[in-house]
């Protein structure tokens, strides 16, 4: 096995442990919702405080890989996720549970810039697309998690006992990996403050595709399931087929995307992924009846799969900021659509249907593979930079 070989697999193993820890995290999250006696409206209001911590962070995430080199930040914040873990289980009150919540978010969003910074360098020597690769671990541990958690319900072994027992593993998995993991070279000179600035043109672009692929990524994560008990009507047990139909096409979809990548180019990539949300959903709203709609759904999360893998490669490639900054920047703006589609879901669907909200969100697609089709040299060139 070659040095460069074993470079790939320790990253692999920490993105694999990322997806690991907030699994395990989500797997748990009715027992810390009995354990405190909350209500829907509570649990929701706690659960915010995830993405609360990941906003808060991002400003500083980029510039923290700038100016400590995406390494120390990995190092740092792979720790942090897993100390932070357990200190969710052994919360005792809900003044101490709400602000681990927030630092966890905080940690995690960092964890993801690093981990992503340092995973385009090494896609660079390379030579060819790999970071779908490294997502697709993180999607396949949120298999791996979830199936964790349910034998740990079954064996009725407490959440904070649960959580230690990740963290352990993660601690071992850190100390295997880190001298595999290498300080990136910084692309430029500028481009290294706090992320408050404009992006340039190919950040707004791809930021936009991005933004458009987290809104339909959360409301397949949200509203999967709510659409095939009321719209589709399946029976009660299979429920969850909508969703573990999108989960598995986009875990798989992303062990394959690279190859495809390297094939026939990103532009023609997100173009695709945009047509595959669109079909998918409107498949799913146009023949609401279970074996079309679980088609759609698959199709949705074969088209989701790239979308983000795709707007993190182009965007490391930036030539007025550091990847780190850049990651950081498209990062922000993305993340706005995985909180606001699915409220936008939930309201349209008063105002409407649930079957106009996903109609919506299947012009979404449309609108990826719209912004991927304008003004093509400003993403071809990505292709061009990777495999020189």
């Amino acid at each position: 096995m070659t040095l460069l070989q074993k470079k790939r697999i320790a990253l692999g193993s920490l993105f694999f442990m990322a997806g690991l820890c907030f699994s395990s995290w989500a797997a748990r999250i009715p027992d810390i919702q009995v354990k405190f006696q909350l209500s829907e409206s509570q649990l929701g209001s706690l659960l915010l405080g995830l993405p609360v911590g990941s906003l808060i962070a991002l400003p500083l995430a980029g510039w923290a890989v700038h100016h400590f080199g995406s390494r120390i930040v990995i190092l740092f914040s792979v720790t942090g996720y897993m100390t932070f873990l357990p200190l969710i289980g052994f919360s005792q009150s809900l003044w101490m549970l709400v602000p681990v919540v927030v630092v966890f978010g905080m940690i995690g969003n960092m964890m993801n810039i690093s981990l992503n910074t340092q995973a385009l360098a090494l896609e660079d020597t390379y030579g060819r697309s790999i970071l779908a690769s490294f997502h697709g671990l993180w999607s396949l541990a949120g298999f791996t998690g979830a199936g964790i958690g349910a034998a740990m319900i079954y064996l009725e072994v407490l959440p904070n006992v649960h959580y230690l027992i990740i963290s352990s593993i993660v601690l071992v998995v850190i100390f295997l990996s880190q001298g595999y993991l290498v300080g990136e070279k910084n692309r430029s000179s500028e481009g290294g403050g706090l992320v408050l600035k404009k992006p340039d043109d190919l950040l707004l672009r791809i930021g936009g595709i991005a933004f458009l692929g987290m809104l339909c990524e959360g409301c397949m994560f949200d509203w999967s399931g709510v659409y095939f008990k009321k719209v589709v009507e399946i029976e009660p047990g299979l429920v969850a087929l909508g969703y573990v139909s999108f989960m598995g096409a986009m875990a798989s979809g992303r062990f394959i995307s690279d190859r495809m990548n390297n094939k026939f180019g990103r532009v023609l990539i997100l173009r695709m992924s945009g047509i595959l949300i669109f079909s998918g959903l409107m498949l799913s709203v146009l023949f609401p009846v279970p074996v079309f709609a679980t088609i759609g759904f698959l199709l949705v999360g074969f088209g989701v799969a790239a979308i983000i893998p795709i707007s993190y490669s182009i965007a490391g490639r930036s030539k007025l900021y550091t990847p780190g900054v850049a990651l950081a920047l498209v990062s922000t703006i993305s993340f706005f659509g995985f909180l606001i589609g699915p409220p936008m879901i939930g309201f349209i669907a008063d105002l409407l249907s649930l079957k106009a909200s996903f109609a919506l969100v299947a012009v979404a697609g449309l609108g990826i593979a719209v912004l991927s089709s304008i003004r093509l040299q400003v993403f071809e060139s990505v292709d061009v930079v990777i495999s020189q």
